[in-house]
C-alpha cells in the first residue's frame, strides 16, 4: 500500500512535469500545418531507406514521452503493469495526437502514426524496465557482497 501512496505522491509532485513539457512540444509539433514539416521526412527517409512509410518523428517523439512517463512512475517502472500502463497512456495520448491532426492543416490522421506511438513507447518503457532491473541485480549482488565481507 505504502509504494501506491508514494507512486501517487510522485505523479503529483514535479516528477509528472517532464511529462507534460513532451506532451507540450508533441502538441506544438503537432500543430504544424503539413506544408512546414514536408521538408523533414524526405531528409529522414533517406537515412532509412526501405522504411518510407515509416514517420521516425513519431517513434523518436513517443520514445522521448515514453521515458518520461517511467521516470514520472520512478520505481514501479521496473514492474512489468506499470510498463505497459506506461504504454497506454503514451497511446492514448497518440489518439488525441491523431485527432488534433485532424483539424491542422495539410495534417490528418493516420492509423499508423499511432502504430509507429506505440512502439516508441513500448521501446522506451523496455529499455527502462530492463535497465532498472539491470541495476538493481547489481545493487543487491553489490550489497549481498558488502555483507559477506563485513
Amino acid at each position: 500500500m505504502s509504494s501506491t501512496v508514494s507512486l501517487k505522491k510522485r505523479l503529483l509532485s514535479w516528477h509528472s512535469l517532464p511529462v507534460v513539457a513532451c506532451m507540450a512540444a508533441i502538441f506544438y509539433f503537432s500543430a504544424q500545418p503539413g506544408s512546414e514539416l514536408d521538408g523533414w521526412l524526405p531528409f529522414f527517409r533517406d537515412w532509412l531507406p526501405g522504411l518510407q512509410s515509416f514517420d521516425p518523428m513519431h517513434y523518436v517523439a513517443y520514445f522521448g514521452l515514453g521515458l518520461t512517463v517511467a521516470f514520472a512512475f520512478g520505481a514501479a517502472s521496473a514492474r512489468w503493469r506499470w510498463a505497459l500502463i506506461n504504454v497506454i497512456v503514451c497511446s492514448i495520448y497518440g489518439v488525441t495526437d491523431e485527432w488534433h491532426q485532424a483539424y491542422v492543416p495539410r495534417r490528418s490522421p493516420d492509423i499508423m502514426d499511432l502504430y509507429h506511438d506505440a512502439i516508441g513507447a513500448a521501446a522506451a518503457a523496455l529499455i527502462v524496465l530492463i535497465a532498472i532491473r539491470i541495476a538493481n541485480r547489481r545493487h543487491a549482488k553489490n550489497y549481498t557482497e558488502r555483507l559477506g565481507r563485513s
